[in-house]
């Protein structure tokens, strides 16, 4: 019987609750917003299955992929309408022609995400994108399973650690089925999504039109966070940089992640996947002729049966070091480590007024951060070397610790003569 005693190991991949004979197991969030499963005892018969599902209980060798590509979908129109390269909507229409299904991640009517699937070109639309949420997988696993069982070709995308769940659950291969996970940062608390779109839009996220993460109005590296609706009557569109906007500098700082992404059991091929996609950050430095800022996509094909359908792909790609592919993209192999006020933050979360206020109280740097910044900043443009160095670790910042701003820095006060100069440091 699963029984979550620490939360560092349940990534909330719902296995161990679509596996279960009787239903006795259901998700139920906790104070952060993250769902967690829960037991009814008195229903519960003890046959281990939710246990045998679990990917945290039976993790799996980490592995290098088969091969490495850059790639690029060749419908500019598309790539420009997704994350990175396309690569996701090249792959599912390989599928969807060969008579099968695409199950991925869609908003619903509340803007939450959740992992639905499709059997049509025009739906892999609502999929297109990338969503910084923890998608529900409701009954996702049960659903793929109907397709493969019925002899239907399936195309599953989700984090490393859905897939992971996905084919625990399954529990044994099927021909028909290919997996599809991403190079994840992780996934952000779903209750400070929904506080933080009540706080922009004023309560009216139901007249919400569009969201993007990743609008590349401004190019691909300079992507924009923008959300779209209605407000009295009003067009309001809200866009800004992505290390502007509240929610993703939170999401990005590792401030309200999930607490089992920071030590994820799936990274690094753990998951299983045939193929994993992701952004080909530093791609201008590896091979600038795959990148034009519209989007470069990363595919690391771990399969022969993932090689076959990426063979099949309408993109244009170049095969690359997987070396490369990690030192630009480290989520492919590590987890982040938590923000060091996390812990803080969820505690204050439902006491605050206004949770971008919090977001920005939280993750504004501390006053010693900020003087040691600004004497480093001043330190590189003048000479001195390791002493001056040495005076603002141990010297500088701890008699200015009371100060509230710094209004100026003289490394060379010559109120004592020019042979006898000193370093000054002016604060309110």
């Amino acid at each position: 019987m699963i029984n979550i005693t620490d939360k560092q190991h349940c990534c909330g991949c719902a296995a161990c609750v679509q596996v279960c004979p009787k239903q006795c197991i259901a998700f139920h969030e906790d104070k952060e917003g993250f769902a967690y499963p829960e037991v009814d005892t008195t229903t519960c018969i003890n046959c281990g299955l939710c246990e045998k599902v679990c990917p945290e209980l039976h993790p799996i060798e980490p592995r290098n992929p088969l091969s490495v590509y850059a790639a690029i979908n060749t419908d500019t129109a598309t790539r420009l309408q997704s994350s990175s390269g396309g690569i996701f909507t090249a792959l599912a229409e390989t599928i969807i022609r060969q008579g099968g299904v695409v199950f991925g991640t869609r908003f619903d009517e509340s803007w939450k995400a959740v992992m639905d699937h499709t059997e049509t070109l025009e739906g892999l639309k609502a999929f297109r994108g990338s969503k910084y949420l923890q998608a529900s997988v409701g009954t996702a696993f049960a659903d793929a399973e109907k397709f493969l069982k019925a002899g239907r070709k399936v195309m599953f995308t989700g984090t490393p650690c859905q897939i992971a769940g996905l084919l625990h659950y399954l529990r044994k291969p099927y021909d028909g089925l290919l997996t599809v996970d991403f190079a994840c940062h992780g996934v952000p608390s779903p209750k400070v999504w929904r506080m933080y779109l009540d706080e922009v839009t004023g309560n009216a996220w139901r007249a919400i039109r569009n969201i993007q993460f990743r609008n590349k109005a401004n190019g691909w590296r300079r992507f924009n966070f923008v959300l779209d609706y209605d407000c009295e009557q009003e067009h309001i569109v809200l866009s800004s940089y992505h290390r502007e906007n509240h929610y993703m500098r939170a999401f990005l700082r590792n401030m309200i992640l999930r607490p089992s992404c920071h030590q994820c059991p799936a990274k690094g091929g753990r998951s299983q996947s045939d193929i994993t996609i992701a952004d080909f950050w530093g791609i201008q430095h590896v091979n600038p002729q795959m990148d034009d800022d519209k989007g470069t996509g990363l595919v690391l094909v771990n399969t022969e049966r993932g090689a076959q359908v990426f063979s099949h792909t309408n993109v244009k790609s170049h095969q690359e070091s997987y070396e490369d592919a990690v030192q630009h993209n480290s989520a492919i192999e590590r987890s982040v480590a938590p923000h060091p006020k996390r812990a803080d933050f969820f505690k204050r979360l439902d006491k605050s007024e206004s949770v971008i206020a919090l977001i920005e109280k939280e993750l504004r740097p501390s006053l010693k951060q900020r003087m040691k910044k600004y004497l480093k900043h001043m330190l590189a443009n003048t000479s001195g070397g390791g002493k001056f160095e040495e005076q603002v670790e141990n010297i500088i910042i701890p008699l200015a610790h009371d100060a509230i701003e710094i209004c100026d820095v003289n490394f060379r006060n010559k109120t004592n003569g020019w042979k006898r100069y000193e370093m000054t440091i002016i604060c309110k």
